[in-house]
C-alpha cells in the first residue's frame, strides 16, 4: 500500500462520503471535513493532501485556501472554470500542487482519449455531424457537465469544422450540440454520436456508480502528494 495519508474533504456530499469510504478502507486517515457550514478552517493545516469536491460556488475558494496553506489540492469541482486560469496562476506564484479533472474515472479518461482521436479522424469526412447526449442525477448543479464541456472541447480541438458546443439544436453549424437530461438515479452517462445521411457512428460512456470516479481522485490524492505544479489526468495516466 502507498503511504498513509492524512486527508482533508473539502465537500462532504456523496462523493465526498464515497471518497472518505474507500480511503478509510486503504488505511488513510480523514483529518478534517469542511461542509456548506465551515466556518473554521484552522484543522485543515493537519492534512497532507485535500480532495475537494463542493460547489461552484465554494470550488475556486476551496483550491485558492489551500494553495496558500500550502497542502496539496485535488479538485473534482466542476462550474467554475472562468478562474481557472486563477487558479493556475496562483499554484504556480506559490510553488504548490494542484490537480484538477472533470472527471477522475479511469474509464473516462480512456474515452476522452478516444473521442479526441475519432474527433481528429472524422475531420476529414465533413459530412458527419457531432452532437452529444449527457444525462445525470437531478442534484448535479451543473449542466452540462464538466466531462461534457470536456469531451466538447476535445472535439472543437481536433476538428476544423467545430470551434465550441450549446445547449440549443438551433445551434450554429460550428458548434457542438449538447442535449442534456436529468434523471434519477443516474450517476453518469456520456454519448457522442457522429451522424451522415448514410449511417451513424456512436462512443458511449456509462457510469455504474460514483465508485470509478471516488477511486480516481483518491488515486491522485496519493500521486499529487510530494510534487509541485498543476496536474490532470493525463499526467496521472500518462496518455
Amino acid at each position: 500500500m502507498s503511504k498513509t495519508l492524512k486527508i482533508a474533504l473539502l465537500g462532504y456530499g456523496k462523493m465526498g462520503k464515497t471518497i472518505e469510504e474507500i480511503a478509510v478502507e486503504k488505511g488513510h486517515k480523514i483529518v478534517f471535513h469542511a461542509t456548506v457550514d465551515t466556518q473554521d478552517y484552522s484543522d485543515l493545516s493537519g492534512a497532507d493532501v485535500a480532495i475537494e469536491f463542493s460547489h461552484p460556488e465554494a470550488g475556486f475558494g476551496n483550491v485558492q485556501r489551500c494553495i496558500e496553506m500550502g497542502i496539496p489540492v485535488v479538485s473534482g469541482t466542476t462550474g467554475w472554470m472562468d478562474k481557472m486560469e486563477s487558479a493556475k496562476t496562483l499554484c504556480e506564484e506559490k510553488q504548490g500542487a494542484f490537480f484538477y479533472a472533470s472527471n477522475f474515472s479511469v474509464g473516462v479518461n480512456l474515452f476522452f482519449a478516444l473521442n479526441e482521436r475519432l474527433s481528429q479522424l472524422m475531420s476529414r469526412f465533413p459530412t458527419y455531424q457531432a452532437e452529444m447526449l449527457e444525462v445525470h442525477h437531478t442534484q448535479k448543479k451543473d449542466a452540462p457537465s464538466g466531462t461534457a464541456i470536456t469531451l466538447a472541447e476535445g472535439i472543437a480541438k481536433h476538428h476544423e469544422h467545430y470551434t465550441g458546443w450549446s445547449l440549443s439544436r438551433n445551434s450554429a453549424a460550428n458548434e457542438v450540440f449538447i442535449d442534456v437530461e436529468r434523471v434519477d438515479p443516474t450517476p453518469g452517462t456520456h454519448k457522442i454520436t457522429w451522424q451522415s445521411v448514410i449511417d451513424t457512428i456512436e462512443i458511449q460512456h456509462i457510469a455504474h456508480s460514483r465508485t470509478g470516479f471516488a477511486t480516481g481522485a483518491l488515486m491522485a490524492a496519493e500521486w499529487l502528494v510530494g510534487k509541485s505544479g498543476c496536474f490532470t489526468m493525463r499526467d496521472l495516466l500518462q496518455l
